[in-house]
């Protein structure tokens, strides 16, 4: 008797834990019921893969939807679809929106507005707060909830955190990892005075590379006073990398493509301040750095940090600009860029963007093509060339730092749990978005 599938991938080569095999992949409820050669299966739906790898779900686990309280910006249908349309499955959203995420009631109404509105499946990260931090453990153990974010730095929003008394609080206060952004806030302050007005050149001297380095001891050093779990977000220094690997059994790491892309001072002399975030992008020599550290396997994820703000906020004058690009569309196309390029293996990429996010937040049911895992599929074709253009972003803020740029590598298509939600640039159905499930949180 014939078996019968959902939806069968054929013909495709699939990237996982067996390396890269050309086979098929049977569908059922959503969830991987089969891979290999399906002779004589039937489904519902067959789609021919001929040319095309099948990767698993891209796991986009920083971004910023700016839902509730700044949709001009950016929603959560605007970002699931921008996420989709990059081949992004699933996305950990952060907490500085207005009000904040740092309430269970407030994390249970982004849960409300999500759900079905994006594309993509999603959690949402708690801002620990000085008023929040007895509540941390809690809170931390809902469903939905990606986990405790901490801001040691200011950056957009009101979210603070600064010093090491209120960091220990929050570190003692649960038990899942902490992701912060790592930033030292009183250094911050010293040098606010440094920056030139209209000069956005002066924006990663302002935030130095010693304000990271600073607060990324400090951080360790609490780390390991309490014994927590931290993940350092969005990493900008070469000289990070030596403390980080000194502590990887308690520290993981995040950079972004465009750490990885840019560099100072070409990208604010071609691109102002929409080349401006936090932390900054910085000289050549941080993004070797950088590149290094990834090559060592001192990187455990790659996260976007899309951060979208108006053309109008972004051309005003520095210092009065804010920091924050989009990013979560172009995560994919930049990164498979480099794959083609020799920067890194396709194998190193699903690592990063799937793999890595499994092992460090402990998703459960994704981040792997497995049997019995979510049916998240990010389906690229590697010899596509491309050029990256403003009118294909779909983020409310409509641009994009590269916009222009030529890439080789492009997301053909993106399945979030069975569903076909993007092919050939095209949203497809309706949004079928869910919150991600973490095994630390898992309810009988």
């Amino acid at each position: 008797m014939a078996r019968t599938f959902d939806l069968i991938l054929k013909n495709g080569t699939v990237v996982n834990h067996d390396g890269r095999q050309e086979t098929n992949i049977g569908v059922t409820k959503g969830k991987i019921a089969e891979i290999g050669p399906l002779q004589d299966a039937d489904a519902q739906e067959v789609v021919d893969l001929q040319g095309l790898h099948v990767l698993p779900g891209v796991i986009d686990t920083q971004v910023h939807m700016r839902e509730p309280g700044v949709e001009y910006k950016e929603d959560l249908e605007a970002g699931g679809r921008a996420a989709v349309l990059g081949g992004v499955t699933a996305v950990f959203e952060m907490p500085n929106t207005k009000p904040t995420t740092d309430t269970a009631e407030a994390l249970e109404d982004k849960l409300a507005r999500a759900r079905h509105r994006m594309y993509c499946d999603h959690a949402f990260y708690i801002g620990a707060t000085s008023r929040n931090v007895d509540q941390l453990a809690e809170l931390e153990s809902l469903p939905g909830a990606a986990g405790i974010k901490v801001f040691m730095g200011s950056s957009t929003g009101s979210l603070l955190v600064a010093e090491d008394e209120a960091v220990e609080a929050v570190l003692r206060n649960g038990r899942r990892r902490v992701a912060i952004h790592s930033e030292d806030e009183f250094r911050l302050q010293e040098r606010k005075g440094l920056a030139e007005e209209g000069n956005v050149l002066t924006h990663p001297w302002v935030r130095d590379a010693e304000a990271a380095v600073i607060c990324t001891n400090r951080l360790i050093a609490l780390a390991r006073k309490t014994g927590r779990r931290i993940h350092v977000l969005h990493i900008s220094t070469a000289d990070e990398m030596p403390i980080l690997a000194a502590h990887k059994d308690i520290a993981t790491v995040e950079t972004t493509p465009q750490h990885l892309t840019l560099f100072a001072p070409d990208c604010y002399e071609e691109l102002g301040t929409l080349a401006q975030m936090n932390p900054p992008i910085r000289t050549k020599e941080h993004r070797e750095g950088i590149w290094r550290g990834l090559e060592q396997g001192i990187v455990d994820v790659i996260g976007s940090d899309h951060a979208p703000h108006t053309l109008e906020e972004k051309q005003g004058t520095y210092p009065n600009t804010p920091s924050g690009m989009p990013g979560v569309q172009t995560l994919v196309p930049i990164m498979l860029d480099h794959v083609n390029a020799g920067r890194l293996s396709l194998e190193r990429f699903v690592d990063l963007t799937s793999h890595g996010a499994n092992r460090t937040f402990g998703i459960a049911g994704k981040g792997r093509l497995a049997v019995g895992y979510d049916a998240d599929f990010t389906i690229v074709d590697l010899k596509a060339k491309r050029t990256i253009d403003n009118n294909w972003i779909a983020s409310k803020c409509g641009w994009t730092p590269f916009h222009g740029r030529q890439v080789t590598g492009w997301p053909i298509g993106t399945i979030v749990r069975g569903h076909k939600v993007m092919w050939e640039d095209e949203i497809i159905g309706t949004a079928p978005g869910e919150p991600i499930r973490f095994q630390e949180t898992l309810k009988p």
